[in-house]
């Protein structure tokens, strides 16, 4: 389970990873332990993200990660965008303001 988390994190900094003017890490924290997870950065071109991440029902066949975090981004349009998400047995669920938004049923 580790390896996924940490494998998640470093996928998520290999897309964010700038083309251009060298970028400084400003901050960069993490805790990892058997059952949760945590961590944050952010760097000197506007860019971050969060996240906090636990395992549900653990040492049972439904046991499941959840986790709930954030990122955000400088777009090429100079807009910050930021994408507030959960990720758990439901799915991926992101929101952000530049998201559209499914029509209730």
């Amino acid at each position: 389970m580790k390896f996924a988390i940490v494998l998640f994190a470093l996928f998520a900094l290999a897309v964010a990873a700038p083309a251009g003017p060298e970028v400084t890490i400003l901050r960069s924290e993490s805790d990892v332990g058997p059952e949760s997870f945590k961590y944050g950065w952010e760097t000197s071109d506007g860019q971050s993200a969060q996240a906090d991440g636990h395992l549900n029902n653990v040492g049972t066949e439904n046991e499941s990660l959840a986790v709930r975090g954030s990122f955000s981004f400088v777009a090429d349009d100079g807009q910050t965008y930021t994408v507030n998400y959960v990720a758990d047995e439901n799915g991926f669920q992101p929101q952000g303001a530049h998201l559209p938004v499914a029509p209730e049923a």
